[in-house]
């Protein structure tokens, strides 16, 4: 079974590799790659896979999942400037891939277990671009 809890928070970021100089930004980047940065209204999409629990019925309970994205997730990116606030950005570009790369990172650890796991991450930059992340590569 599948369970999915949708999020959303609003937060800014530039397109820059740090590695790389402002011409090669602007090439890569184009106007994203304004320092200045601009911003989204993300809507993040998180999916656990297990069987329900025979006492209560729930993968798992869904405020401890809540509570879970909140304190890992929401308080961490929620408006703030991706590129210079929340780590590892500013090392590594925040693209819809890699926010949600991190933001399996931050959750893995507290959701897997009891017979379940997180399946997948669903970042919404915009209405009609998302990107699905399914974990590390085994």
């Amino acid at each position: 079974m599948l369970i999915t809890k949708r999020i959303e928070f609003s937060a800014s970021h530039v397109c820059r590799n740090p590695l790389l100089s402002d011409q090669e930004n602007l090439e890569l980047f184009g106007m994203a790659a304004n320092p200045h940065g601009h911003g989204h209204n993300y809507v993040v999409d998180i999916t656990l896979e297990g069987d329900p629990d025979p006492v209560t019925g729930m993968v798992l309970d869904l405020k401890k999942l809540k509570d879970i994205v909140n304190r890992e997730v929401v308080t961490s990116y929620d408006h703030r400037f991706l590129n210079y606030e929340v780590p590892p950005f500013d090392r590594s570009v925040p693209t819809p891939e890699n926010i949600a790369i991190d933001i399996w990172r931050r959750l893995e650890p507290h959701l897997a277990g009891d017979g379940r796991r997180l399946h997948a991450i669903r970042v919404y930059e915009t209405p009609d671009l998302y990107v699905d992340y399914f974990g590390e590569v085994a």
